[in-house]
């Protein structure tokens, strides 16, 4: 062999080595043929072991028990903004490591997989496509002894982040078979309910103790629900620091449910709830759910809680309970922590809750460990100050300086002032009270939430601060009024006017949304009048503006009439901005 082909040789035999040396490193799962992992459950990625902390993704089931035969719809559902790429599904006995049952498919990101010799005993995904929530069906063997089960599952977020074995509740078997599907789980709010038991906690429910042994959260504040039918409250006392075991109470006035919930944030999204409502038998049950959104909220196993006592009585609602669960939000998991509070009520219809008619949020983040009464409710003062000046600025200084660069310059041509046009100061008065008004607005939520909030809202303030930042930059360096390329100028700054006030209208209906808890949606019909009124005012200058005269008199008549309708232009909005204002300062 030639020294030219036994390099040759070596360089092949290296390359080939090398393949070989690295293949279990590349080695992944994306199709999901993923049969290695059946018993231990691990994706098998090299080197990296599972998360230790509680998992964002959870099991949930339309039933707590099952019969031979009988089918059971199962839930992945990824918590927050945490969704899985890959995972893998089974039921098991308790305490066994092998698989039982079969599953079939509903149309989704799914597959079916044969663990143990048995085929379709477990599921996994198809492609490393994201994923929020995924639904098959569980039907056990009607030719086995019925024991417990439970669903064990692992979730992959991305190839280094995995959790494994995560277990949804037990279900026990209640004997018999059946041939028929049991519905699915067709309301967000429920995933087992608790009947009403016979003793009612609404008549022990009291604000006896609060701010002694227990943290106590009312409206009206202060207020007594062993006394007053119109109290809506919750309560929550700590046993023990050591154990963990907290005892909560709510109770109020509702035709469908109640509820209470804890928050990062004073927004809706990501929030750990317990609700407690009719379901569509008339009993009343304890529900717990994790929102993501002013949507309905998603439901949870109701976890480690026991001793619960519900009732409804008259038109009152009422729900005690006992739970060791952890508070779960997105950013915060534990027990110690400091979260703002929310109640909500409204109606139910056949077991689903429906939009609240109201609600009300603690001014402040609140550690329910410690007893203390939370004397106020509602949006923070920061929160309140933001809205009323985007509104300010967007929906009055900030339409006054357009107008009147609009549509007063030829009104005002040949009156000056300290050597400018009178116009031309108004304009750049307004504005900048306008810009200056937008960057306060801006510094002051996003230092009183001191994060990322979710939705369209913090997107389009963003967008608006970026822009109006700009607006003032780009006219200082505009260039001279004959200038050949001043019409560039002209039509830029024009056009980001235009962009800035579409999308500071659009922020600011999505921000009335949020805070907007009243069941007629008050405030979004007023800034919706708000909108219409500011159309009505532009269109009707505007075809003011275009019509031809032909003499003196009537050019004069036509000035008079810019400014009559610019006046009337004024009151109309400082009576919208008005009752927007009150709206907000009273939410």
């Amino acid at each position: 062999m030639s020294r030219l082909e036994s390099n040759h040789f070596f360089a092949m035999d290296y390359n080939v080595l090398l393949l070989v040396c690295i293949a279990p490193v590349v080695c992944c799962y994306s199709s999901g043929q993923i049969m290695d992992s059946c018993k231990d459950m691990q994706p098998h990625h090299s080197g990296l072991r599972p998360q230790t902390e509680p998992a964002p993704y959870t099991i949930t089931t339309d039933h707590s028990s099952y019969k031979l035969g009988e089918e059971v719809k199962v839930q992945l559902l990824a918590l927050g903004s945490a969704p899985f790429i890959g995972f893998l599904l089974q039921a098991r006995e308790v305490g066994g490591q092998s698989p039982v049952g079969s599953f079939e498919l509903t149309p989704g990101a799914a597959q079916l997989l044969i663990c143990s010799q048995r085929p379709n005993s477990a599921v996994s995904h198809r492609s490393e496509s994201v994923k929020t929530s995924i639904w098959v069906t569980w039907r056990s063997e009607a030719s086995r002894d019925g024991k417990p089960i439970q669903f064990h599952a692992s979730f992959v977020q991305n190839y280094r982040t995995f959790w494994v074995d995560v277990t949804s509740l037990v279900l026990t078997f209640s004997g018999g078979s059946t041939s028929l599907p049991r519905p699915t789980l067709t309301s967000s709010t429920t995933t087992s309910t608790i009947e009403s038991q016979h003793a009612s906690p609404g008549k022990s429910i009291s604000s006896a103790d609060c701010g002694i042994t227990k943290m106590c959260f009312s409206r009206p504040s202060d207020c007594d629900p062993a006394v007053s039918v119109d109290c809506y409250f919750m309560s929550a006392m700590m046993s023990s620091p050591t154990d963990k075991t907290i005892r909560y109470e709510m109770t109020g006035p509702s035709n469908g449910y109640i509820s209470f919930g804890f928050s990062d944030d004073q927004m809706m999204g990501n929030d750990d709830i317990y609700i407690c409502g009719k379901g569509s038998d008339g009993q009343v049950g304890l529900h717990h759910a994790f929102s993501t959104g002013r949507t309905a909220p998603q439901a949870v196993p109701l976890g480690n809680v026991s001793d619960v006592r519900a009732s409804a009585q008259d038109r009152v609602i009422s729900c005690s309970f006992t739970s060791m669960n952890t508070i779960s939000t997105q950013r915060t998991k534990g027990f110690n922590k400091t979260y703002h509070l929310m109640f909500a009520h409204g109606p139910s219809s056949s077991g689903q809750i429906q939009f609240h008619a109201a609600t009300f949020i603690s001014t402040d983040k609140i550690d329910i460990s410690r007893p203390q009464i939370v004397g106020k409710a509602g949006w923070s003062h920061v929160i309140k100050a933001h809205g009323a000046l985007m509104l300010i600025a967007w929906m009055t200084t900030g339409s006054l300086g357009m107008m009147v660069a609009r549509y007063l310059k030829g009104v005002t041509k040949g009156h000056n002032l300290w050597g400018k046009d009178v116009w031309f100061l108004v304009h750049v008065a307004v504005m900048c009270v306008t810009v200056a008004a937008t960057i306060i607005a801006f510094i002051l939520s996003f230092s009183h939430v001191k994060a990322w909030s979710k939705g369209a809202h913090p997107v389009l303030g963003c967008l608006v601060m970026i822009l109006s930042f700009l607006q003032p930059v780009v006219a200082l360096m505009r260039c001279g009024q004959q200038h050949p390329l001043r019409f560039l100028f002209n039509w830029s700054h024009s056009l980001n006017a235009v962009v800035i006030k579409t999308l500071a209208v659009a922020a600011i209906f999505t921000g009335l949304k949020l805070i907007d808890s009243t069941l007629d949606r008050w405030l979004m019909k007023v800034m919706g009048g708000f909108v219409g009124w500011e159309a009505l005012c532009y269109i009707l200058l505007e075809v003011h503006l275009n019509c031809t005269v032909s003499n003196t008199d009537t050019l004069k008549s036509k000035k008079i009439t810019v400014i009559l309708l610019m006046v009337l232009f004024c009151l109309g909005n400082c009576a919208f901005l008005v009752a927007l204002l009150v709206g907000i300062g009273t939410s």
